[in-house]
């Protein structure tokens, strides 16, 4: 077996060829125990974590992966300012009108909008948001693949989060894909205020997502690309797209 430090070696000479970011500021560690690999510390955004934990995985000999990678928040936000913050943007989300919104405080369940009655009717669902130590966790139910990774996407562009933590059920059940994939960027995109979704082409094959098209600014480029990266169940993203002269 690998030693941990050769295997946090790899990942890092990989991801900064990949990425051509450096991490000096954020200093990553990793750790065998129990037959586990746990990867630890602090990233400047979600597309870098979302890059080591998948070297991580390449690297890691098939073991199994614990997740402590955070994104820095600076300044920090609390908990139940994080909790509000995620429960109003998906209130006011068009894709999320039918959901009931819950947040759990202290244990207890708050329902922010609508009744848990109203859970079960077809064409709803509900989201519960719950905020430890700036890590979001998302439980609850919805009705396509889609508003699953919307949601996670959501709560990230919130700001804020050390992590997002999506454990929505589906009713009814999807089965996952390439095409399930394009469709929530394609989503993504368009509720993005900040791309204009008409002028980025989606590719993915074999849950990796290439985008191409042309943006205004550089700005608008990596925005879209760490929309891509706010994902869940994804291999990669690839991108193409141009900054007009």
């Amino acid at each position: 077996m690998q030693r941990s430090d050769t295997v946090l070696k790899q990942v890092m000479a990989d991801f900064e060829r990949e990425s051509h970011v450096k991490l000096q500021h954020h200093p990553i560690h990793m750790s065998f125990d129990d037959g586990a690999l746990t990867v630890a510390g602090e990233v400047p955004d979600v597309a870098s974590k979302k890059r080591l934990l998948q070297l991580t995985r390449l690297h890691g000999e098939g073991k199994r992966l614990v997740d402590q990678l955070r994104v820095a928040v600076n300044p920090p936000v609390g908990d139940g300012e994080l909790r509000t913050r995620v429960c109003e943007r998906l209130a006011q989300a068009v894709e999320f009108r039918n959901c009931v919104i819950c947040a759990r405080v202290k244990g207890q369940l708050e329902v922010l909008r609508g009744t848990m009655d109203q859970a079960g009717n077809d064409g709803s669902g509900v989201v519960e948001v719950t905020v430890d130590d700036g890590v979001v966790t998302l439980t609850g139910q919805v009705i396509s693949l889609s508003h699953r990774r919307l949601a996670s996407v959501t709560a990230w562009w919130v700001g804020g989060c050390g992590d997002v933590v999506n454990l929505l059920e589906l009713a009814p059940a999807e089965t996952d894909g390439d095409d399930e994939i394009s469709d929530a960027m394609q989503l993504v995109l368009e509720t993005d205020r900040f791309v204009r979704a008409e002028q980025i082409t989606i590719n993915v094959e074999n849950h990796r997502i290439t985008l191409a098209g042309w943006v205004a600014t550089e700005a608008e480029k990596r925005q879209a690309e760490q929309d891509a990266w706010c994902l869940d169940a994804i291999e990669g993203v690839v991108n193409q797209i141009r900054v007009r002269a």
